[in-house]
């Protein structure tokens, strides 16, 4: 059996930026594995620009931020294994893998580093009555589709779910010649970025119809159709709202889930808000030695952040191969998140571990406007930032600094809340 200090598990931007932050900080023996025919991950089929501003101080499209980080890979020499499916992973960290050239083999790991990503829900997630007539895609299918084999899905297009890609892929259909004649979304509000909106949807004229979902799909062949309708407070539509709209395509932009059948096959603990790992502050799963990044741990707007929080995971996963454990379990600090935060990565902090800086990210559950986050430790106070607009599409993130919990030696959670003005 092979063996490698490091294994990372897929290699898209997370684990293309895991592994060179590995490298960095002194482990030589690092493998990707990546079930793809190239790294990059799905930043190759988003040829759109706004990539790369935090992290490379200039707007990139996905491709050009990708070969960033394949170039970086490249210059250090890491190895990685292309066309390559992960089968399995064991407790003991060892991972069961398959490709054309080798069949099926094992690699023993001293460290793991999960970056597997994100998938789409589908169609079958969501109970739409109707057949199942050809023209209905996933946002991220068509997107591929057109940017990478060359294929128009469709002429005539709505569009369900205003996630980032579904705004995205309105504006790339519209460039291409379609006509998109809706954006439909169940909540109340949009869940991608404000620029998002405005770049994609206002500047071509596209109606977004909130609180609205489809109810009906008309076609046996090919799509023909499809009916709207607006729902109450509950997602249940209304009687008597129903609109119909002809069309020749539906693209479902409708969240995105973390790919964590692997995570869940060697018993890591999952959050069951993100549907990712629960984390410390090292990105360390309860499993010791194996890590999580990116969007296999919690669906990220921003490619930066991504990168960032893998770049951590890779030090953290360097630093533990070679300390050979946990270092010092030292106290262990809950973090909570309640009155409208969703969710907070990490979920528990050991002060004696952590950086100088810790940063904690999080979302929120409803749009909140002139408000402001709050920070408690255990019952006292220590943050009370305002915040002009909240929404569930952006990512918050908070501070903590060591030194001013280690003023707090009995400390025993930290409290993140949406408190209103």
């Amino acid at each position: 059996m092979r063996k490698y200090d490091i294994v990372i598990i897929g290699g898209g931007p997370a684990g293309l930026a895991a592994a060179v932050a590995a490298r960095d900080n002194g482990v030589e023996s690092i493998l990707i594995l990546e079930r793809d025919k190239e790294l990059g991950g799905i930043l190759n089929q988003c040829i759109h620009n706004g990539f790369g501003l935090h992290t490379f101080k200039e707007e990139l499209t996905g491709p050009e931020y990708a070969a960033r980080f394949e170039e970086q890979v490249y210059e250090r020499n890491i190895e990685y294994k292309l066309n390559t499916m992960v089968m399995d992973i064991s407790r003991h960290k060892v991972v069961t893998a398959m490709n054309r050239e080798e069949g099926l083999f094992e690699i023993q790991a001293r460290a793991v580093i999960l970056a597997m990503g994100c998938r789409e829900r589908s169609r079958g997630a969501l109970n739409i009555p109707g057949y199942r007539p050809a023209g209905i895609f996933s946002a991220g299918t068509a997107q591929r589709l057109v940017n990478m084999e060359g294929f128009m899905p469709g002429r005539e297009v709505v569009i369900l779910g205003s996630g980032d890609i579904g705004l995205i892929m309105a504006r790339r259909m519209t460039l291409e010649g379609a006509k998109v004649k809706v954006v439909a979304e169940l909540m109340p509000y949009s869940g991608g970025l404000k620029r998002n909106i405005v770049q994609c949807l206002d500047d071509y004229g596209i109606p977004l119809k909130l609180s609205h979902t489809v109810v009906d799909i008309r076609g046996k062949q090919r799509l023909e159709g499809i009916t709207l309708a607006a729902v109450d407070e509950r997602g249940k539509p209304i009687p008597g709202t129903e609109e119909d709209y002809t069309c020749d395509t539906l693209l479902l932009s409708v969240g995105l889930i973390p790919e964590n059948e692997l995570s869940n096959g060697m018993g890591v603990e999952m959050n069951r808000v993100t549907s990712g790992p629960v984390v410390n502050e090292s990105l360390e799963t309860n499993i010791e030695g194996v890590f999580a990044c990116g969007n296999v741990l919690h669906v990220h707007d921003l490619v930066d952040f991504v990168s960032e929080e893998a770049g951590a995971a890779g030090k953290n996963a360097a630093r533990y191969v070679k300390d050979g454990s946990r270092s010092g379990e030292g106290r262990e600090i809950e973090l909570r998140a309640v009155d409208g935060v969703r969710y907070t990565v990490p979920c528990t902090i050991h002060p004696d571990r952590m950086e100088d800086t810790q940063i904690v990210r999080f979302r929120v559950g409803n749009v909140y406007k002139n408000c402001y986050i709050g920070v408690y430790f255990d019952d006292e106070q220590v943050m009370h930032r305002k915040r002009p607009v909240m929404a569930p599409g952006e990512m918050e993130e908070i501070k903590l600094q060591k030194e001013k919990l280690m003023l707090h030696p009995g400390l025993k959670t930290i409290t993140i809340k949406v408190e209103e003005a």
